[in-house]
């Protein structure tokens, strides 16, 4: 039996760990083949450990068990020469590309007062103008193709204002809007264009250095505490949770589903 992406290729950014690696692992379960990169480098401000040169080995020794063919490199979704040079040698060994995973992100926990520049720059930098250049390097392959899908990784933040990730929630609602204008302009040629809004995943990003810097500011101003909150019972989702949803995005099964935020958010942006 043919998997849902069987014959397709897609490019997943941010992929060493997490919910990258994750994506990129259920498109291969399903019988895509992988375009791969990932910064594997710290960004200063970030309080949670890095992927590392070793993680995305990890990722590609994992994709190549799953009988698929990977290319992975190391680039920054900030740098687009980098980041054309990857794709196109891509393409160019896979003969074309079908989906487009714009997952790379970062998160920096800080309230309005101490939300400094350099935290702004960097956020919005790699959140948003990362996920820019992903579409605009990208797209052309695409329409080459003959169409395809693009799934932009936002966050429950991409619908309400979370508290003290400010940079990341002006990111994440930007990535919508992002997601609303290429919809526009690119369904001519049949490429469709959606963003994921997960609640919080179990990745590194979420580990505990990351929740004991809420711990505090929750604390200090509980009145917004309940806003973290779940309606579904539980803490956080699994990245296959999330993985599940860009594979459905990804696949003819959502032929006709664009410029939709699609939720996979326990309930969250309910309250």
């Amino acid at each position: 039996m043919a998997g849902r992406v069987e014959g397709k290729v897609a490019f997943v950014t941010g992929a060493a760990r997490g919910q990258g690696r994750s994506h990129a692992l259920r498109l291969a379960e399903e019988g895509a083949d992988i375009i791969a990169v990932d910064l594997c480098d710290h960004i200063p401000n970030v309080g949670y450990p890095s992927a590392t040169e070793d993680d995305l080995a990890e990722t590609v020794r994992q994709v190549e068990a799953l009988d698929r063919r990977i290319v992975a490199r190391k680039a920054d979704v900030r740098d687009r020469d980098a980041m054309k040079a990857v794709i196109d040698e891509g393409v160019a060994q896979f003969g074309k590309l079908d989906v487009v995973v714009a997952n790379a992100g970062i998160v920096v926990i800080a309230a309005w007062d101490d939300t400094s520049v350099e935290i702004w720059d960097q956020t919005i930098s790699t959140n948003l103008t990362g996920v820019w250049n992903t579409i605009q390097l990208t797209a052309p392959h695409l329409i080459a193709a003959g169409g395809g899908s693009m799934i932009l990784t936002s966050s429950a933040a991409g619908i309400k204002g979370l508290p003290f990730i400010s940079a990341y929630v002006a990111a994440k609602h930007g990535v919508v809007g992002l997601m609303r204008a290429y919809a526009t302009e690119l369904a001519e040629h049949s490429i469709r264009v959606n963003t994921l809004h997960p609640t919080g995943v179990n990745t590194p990003m979420a580990d505990p250095s990351t929740m004991a810097a809420y711990g505090p500011l929750l604390e200090a101003h509980p009145r917004v505490a309940a806003m973290m909150t779940n309606l579904l019972p539980i803490e956080m989702t699994e990245p296959r949770d999330q993985s599940n949803a860009v594979l459905f995005l990804a696949s003819d099964e959502a032929r006709y589903v664009t410029s939709m935020e699609f939720t996979v958010d326990a309930g969250n942006t309910q309250y």
